[in-house]
């Protein structure tokens, strides 16, 4: 899921905007984030509970029992074949991808902090509501809620994050929300393995996510709205006070200049936005905050986030894989994704990705052909040691430049490239990436979650 259009001051005159780096841009940076913490817990977590075997018991006994029966003929993943157990996955995006419908228009006619609290609301029904479910229908809608959640979450928090930034700021503030989706994943992946012989601990895994929600509920309540929410509103007096206050400078006119500009441009336009959408000077736009959430999703992440640990175990670790699986792929996904923060606004967007689009690719092309070329002479399932470290090495480096290029900049460039008049239109790039997420979320779960319960992924080490 991508994040929603922003409206930006983009007059040219970026270089004459005066400000400084405060602590209450940092602030509202890292709290507006916290949406990003939310969404990556929860990709995280659902695979390893579903792999916990007193949550299998009190929900899917039937996947229990498929699990627990030995044959020569039946695959591990044919074991979690239950679509019960896939829905219980797969909902939340489904959710998430028709939420973000009204999101946009909330977030652009109620202003960004309301759809901050509407989502921090929904996400904290939903840990509840998974926290203490006794029956599967609380948990297909506590997933429900979650999901509503993530879909108001991603909607506003990028936004949120690019009106407030400066400038010169812009881009490393908004990658602030995939790395705390990396982070989210790796707490995940670390809880679920510190919780998985506990009969409670699916209960714990679930409930936890409710801390960054608790996050993102009072941010929304306590922090200000956005200069640019609220010229759009009618509020400038409001907008220069916050506008200054973020800043650190009272010489803020030429910034507040460009955005009020920008707003009265956006209102002149009586044409409806979607007939205006589908004009040819907005066509570069549509096309391209469209297609960097598709991509994203098309890299190949998904295949290597949820085969990996399959990777590992094939690797002969036995069950130090699963540590190898948790550490190394989610310390490398949060690492790169600071090497983003820190070069975005220096060698630009565009750099980035045509590196990385090299780099995935290499990595991709090298872990294909040595696992087609040993795994055909292999005898017993196994590679040779290095031959197994260097496919490491090369998940390893496909991570990496995915974290700092097609990761965070798939939500980077669509939440800065849409044309302000027409942000009530913002659902669509989330509907693509939601899409593509409930594809992918809807191939792999059950695959997922024999990895992790197998020993070979984030959850279990026995």
């Amino acid at each position: 899921m991508a994040g929603g259009g922003a409206v930006v001051a983009s007059s040219g005159r970026e270089n004459l905007h005066e400000s400084k780096t405060t602590w209450f841009v940092v602030m509202t940076a890292f709290v507006a984030a916290s949406g990003g913490l939310m969404f990556g817990y929860d990709n995280g977590v659902s695979g390893g509970v579903s792999a916990m075997d007193p949550f299998l018991e009190k929900f899917f006994p039937e996947v229990l029992a498929q699990k627990n029966v030995e044959t020569s003929r039946e695959t591990a993943y044919c074991k979690y074949d239950s679509q019960k157990l896939q829905t219980f996955t797969s909902v939340l995006f489904l959710a998430g991808l028709l939420a973000a419908f009204p999101a946009g228009w909330v977030t652009t006619h109620r202003g960004r902090k309301t759809s901050m609290v509407i989502s921090g609301a929904f996400y904290i029904v939903g840990c509840i509501l998974l926290a203490a479910a006794e029956h599967i229908s609380m948990l297909y809608i506590g997933r429900v809620m979650l999901g509503i959640g993530v879909g108001f979450a991603i909607q506003c928090t990028t936004l949120y994050n690019s009106e407030m930034a400066p400038a010169k700021l812009r881009g490393a503030m908004n990658i602030l929300f995939q790395w705390m989706v990396t982070i989210g994943i790796l707490i995940a992946q670390l809880v679920n393995y510190g919780t998985e012989k506990t009969t409670w601990g699916w209960r714990l895994s679930l409930g936890i996510a409710i801390i960054p929600a608790i996050i993102l509920f009072i941010g929304g309540l306590l922090l200000p709205e956005t200069p640019n929410s609220l010229v759009e509103r009618g509020f400038h007096e409001e907008a220069r006070r916050v506008l200054t206050k973020l800043r650190g400078t009272p010489n803020i006119d030429v910034e507040y200049e460009d955005i009020v500009l920008a707003v009265e441009a956006a209102q002149a336009v009586k044409e409806n936005p979607w007939k205006t959408l589908m004009r040819p000077q907005y066509r570069p736009q549509l096309i391209i905050t469209c297609l960097m959430p598709f991509f994203q999703q098309f890299t190949g992440i998904n295949a290597v986030i949820f085969y990996s640990p399959v990777l590992f175990s094939s690797l002969g670790s036995g069950d130090a894989a699963a540590l190898e699986s948790t550490l190394i792929v989610g310390a490398v996904n949060v690492v790169a994704t600071m090497v983003a923060i820190g070069l975005v606004d220096r060698v630009g967007r565009r750099a980035l990705l045509l590196e990385a689009g090299f780099q995935c690719t290499a990595a991709e092309i090298v872990v294909a052909a040595l696992l087609g070329h040993y795994y055909a002479q292999s005898t017993d399932g196994t590679l040779p040691d290095n031959v197994s470290i260097a496919v490491i090495v090369m998940i390893c480096v496909f991570i990496a430049s995915f974290a700092w290029s097609w990761g965070p900049l798939g939500w980077l460039i669509p939440s800065t490239g849409v044309v302000a008049h027409n942000k009530d239109l913002d659902g669509r790039p989330s509907m693509v990436n939601g899409v593509d997420v409930l594809r992918a979320s809807m191939a792999n779960s059950s695959m997922a979650a024999k990895s992790m319960e197998a020993g070979q992924g984030a959850t279990t080490l026995k």
